[in-house]
């Protein structure tokens, strides 16, 4: 199993990288936000792999740092949840706003991944809640308790209202990302679509 590769990076595209390592050029399948921070054409690259082998064929997929492998290896031993799906999740939701949603139950915002609906997300709170440790996926919320935080409460309904409205995922992760620190729902809503109307 090929768990890693550190070597020149010779091309990428959105999903998919070239990387040589001595001589040889393994394709990586990669998520758009992984191929925009793996660095620069020519440079010398670290990937983290998933070498996932079907009877169909064997694909490498690339990640920046080992939490995120371990997210996706997870993320598909899930049922019914695919290598392109899970990839889909991590291009929305970084580690460590995964670790939130698990922690926060916030099936809202995995409906913010395409494809994934009401259902699949809440299958998907339990069955990662029982694969992993959310303090061994990140520290970053380790002694805080998003559950019972009003601002994240107040920033899933913004998150929410916001899918409502027909904004798409990119839109509402970087607008929820943009928002002051408030719990006041009205005034984060108005916030939100303020800032989506000059971006």
């Amino acid at each position: 199993m090929i768990g890693s590769l550190r070597g020149t990076l010779l091309l990428r595209d959105d999903n998919e990288l070239v990387v040589e390592v001595s001589n040889i050029g393994y394709r990586v399948r990669v998520a758009p936000n992984t191929s925009v921070s793996v660095g620069d054409e020519g440079q010398q690259v670290l990937i983290h792999t998933c070498h996932h082998i079907r009877e169909d064929g064997q694909t490498l997929f690339g990640f920046c740092t080992p939490q995120e492998r371990r997210l996706f290896e997870a993320l598909i031993a899930t049922h019914n949840v695919g290598p392109a799906l899970g990839l889909s999740i991590l291009s929305v939701h970084s580690p460590t706003e995964l670790a939130a949603i698990l922690a926060a139950d916030d099936i809202d915002a995995l409906c913010l991944v395409p494809g994934v609906g009401k259902k699949t997300a809440a299958r998907l709170l339990v069955e990662l809640k029982s694969r992993l440790d959310i303090g061994d996926v990140t520290s970053a919320i380790s002694s805080a308790d998003a559950a019972s935080n009003p601002q994240a409460d107040a920033r899933s309904e913004v998150r929410q209202a916001l899918a409502e409205l027909g904004y798409g995922p990119d839109e509402v992760k970087e607008a929820i990302a943009a928002l002051p620190e408030s719990d006041d729902i009205s005034a984060l809503l108005r916030s939100a679509l303020q800032h989506l109307a000059v971006h």
